[in-house]
């Protein structure tokens, strides 16, 4: 399997840090199995200064500069993003818009 990183020429300290949350995050989910991963979806984003982890179930698990990990789900019809600091959080906001939506 390879792993493709989008936005990243080298490794620094702090993207490589994150990047390990961001995994470490992934492997501990409650779930008894890994969400799958999004293709293209691990990656750097220079304009945000975050590194992720974009899930298909709508989550992204997101680090700056090295620090922990936070869970971020994205509404695609007004663009606002909200951040949570639990996988947890973020599947009962993504419950909610989809009710909404619905």
């Amino acid at each position: 399997m390879t792993i493709e990183i989008n936005g990243l020429e080298s490794f620094s300290f702090c993207e490589t840090k994150g990047l390990a949350k961001c995994f470490n995050a992934l492997a501990f989910t409650d779930y008894p199995y890994i969400p799958d991963v999004m293709d293209g979806g691990i990656g750097f984003n220079a304009n945000s200064g975050y590194v992720y982890i974009a899930l298909e179930d709508g989550i992204t698990i997101a680090s700056m500069l090295g620090r922990d990990v936070e869970y971020i789900v994205t509404d695609y019809n007004d663009g606002e993003e909200f951040f949570f600091d639990t996988y947890k959080e973020a599947e009962e906001k993504l419950e909610e818009m989809n009710e909404v939506t619905a």
